[in-house]
């Protein structure tokens, strides 16, 4: 079976109040995350483990205009990345529909190194 690199960016927004996890619902979501991983692992699909970046950040334009903050899209931002081995892109999303990010509203961006 041919393998490919994917890089899975996973985005939320992690600066909303009204948007953030209770206490106990963080603990629920940190042990759905590690789950993942091992389970990515244990089936050999983890290349690089997730890769955290801090909430500042810049977002540079063509027009040299800059945004404060690491944002996307409306005020999700990147809360961290993995790369991973699959097949192919339907591969890769069904990898990624058992993010732990999606339980919290986030998104999921695969894309596949060339």
């Amino acid at each position: 079976m041919n393998m490919s690199e994917f890089v899975l960016i996973f985005r939320r927004d992690y600066n909303t109040k009204e948007s953030q996890p209770s206490e106990q619902e963080m603990q629920t979501y940190l042990k759905h995350w590690q789950d993942w991983f091992l389970s990515l692992a244990a089936q050999d699909l983890l290349v690089r483990p997730v890769q955290r970046w801090d909430s500042q950040g810049v977002v540079v334009t063509r027009e040299k205009r800059h945004a404060d903050g690491p944002y996307h899209k409306g005020n999700q931002s990147m809360g961290g990345l993995i790369i991973i081995k699959a097949e192919d892109y339907n591969h890769a999303r069904e990898i990624a529909q058992g993010c732990p990010v999606l339980e919290l509203g986030g998104t999921v961006e695969i894309r596949m190194a060339i």
